[in-house]
């Protein structure tokens, strides 16, 4: 018997039932809210956010047990018209896990409704084969009427199985989304052992919780300039663990911003990032924050593979 296959008995032998699995991408547009809702279902933190666009770069796995059914949601990087070689990567890795999921969900934020990007997601998922789901969220800041109205028009464009209304941010109609997907997924076995919420290594992880508290703290066009690497990790016999990461940016100009006067922004980025991740790790961290030059870094291929991004020609 397979690992997966013990994983299956032991489920459906605590639910009384068949168990159920499968992949479902959230897409749509950039600050729609997909990272919230997915932390959101998952119950726990397993993607950054912040209030900056383009801030998920690569797909981030969560893991979500609902009654006999195992969802795995792919949260994808933001769809936008690309114009660096790194905005063709993540709308490629965004409309790539589309394909590869099982369901496909697609989060509009309300108040934006379908202007810009979101019109040119609708075109480009008519020609997607699978099942698609329409999430409309935010709606605790738009009145009952317009959502009705931008439903409407959602759904003359594209065959949505089902329409859900919800708010990421309080978890209005999130149960019975999770009730319908739990339904709707094929019978299977489970990918996942019962207590894995992501399939992200904790070394990128702690690399993404850092660069999380370097978009919330930096402004402007440096954050998207900026990349961070787990370059250490040693667990120490007091219990603590010992992090070095190393923060790249393309220009030399750059690196006195990320610094701060007298180290003061790299200090409150490292505080709020160790915080963090001693929460998630429940042990003392001890982080070590190095910022260097990488002209360019945009263009090197093996940046992309780090990331978990193919990279483009």
């Amino acid at each position: 018997m397979t690992q997966e296959e013990d994983i299956a008995a032991e489920a459906a032998a605590e639910t009384n039932g068949p168990t159920h699995s499968g992949f479902v991408a959230l897409i749509g547009p950039t600050n729609a809210g997909k990272s919230t809702l997915v932390n959101r279902l998952v119950g726990a933190k397993v993607s950054i956010v912040s209030h900056k666009v383009q801030t998920t770069r690569a797909i981030v796995r969560g893991i979500a047990i609902h009654d006999n059914a195992q969802i795995v949601f792919m949260d994808t990087p933001g769809i936008f018209k690309p114009r660096r070689r790194l905005d063709r990567a993540m709308v490629t890795s965004a409309w790539g896990g589309a394909r590869d999921a099982d369901l496909i969900v697609l989060l509009i934020d309300s108040e934006r409704g379908l202007r810009g990007d979101a019109e040119a997601i609708l075109e480009g998922l008519k020609e997607v084969r699978q099942t698609k789901i329409l999430l409309l969220n935010k709606i605790d800041r738009v009145n009952r009427e317009d959502l009705l109205a931008l439903a409407a028009i959602a759904n003359e464009k594209i065959a949505f199985e089902r329409t859900f209304m919800i708010s990421a941010e309080n978890g209005s109609g999130c149960d019975d989304l999770m009730d319908y997907l739990a339904k709707t997924l094929p019978e299977g076995p489970w990918y996942y052992p019962e207590d894995q919420i992501s399939d992200l290594p904790m070394r990128q992880l702690a690399a993404e919780i850092t660069r999380e508290k370097l978009f919330l703290r930096l402004h402007q066009e440096l954050p998207y300039a900026s990349h961070v690497e787990t370059e250490t990790w040693e667990e120490r016999k007091d219990g603590s663990v010992r992090i070095e990461q190393v923060i790249y940016l393309e220009r030399d100009s750059q690196k006195k911003i990320a610094l701060g006067k007298g180290g003061e922004t790299i200090k409150a980025i490292s505080t709020a990032s160790r915080k963090e991740l001693s929460q998630i790790l429940e042990q003392p961290v001890h982080l070590f924050l190095f910022v260097k030059v990488r002209e360019n870094w945009g263009d090197d291929p093996e940046r992309f593979r780090e990331m978990g991004l193919d990279f483009p020609k």
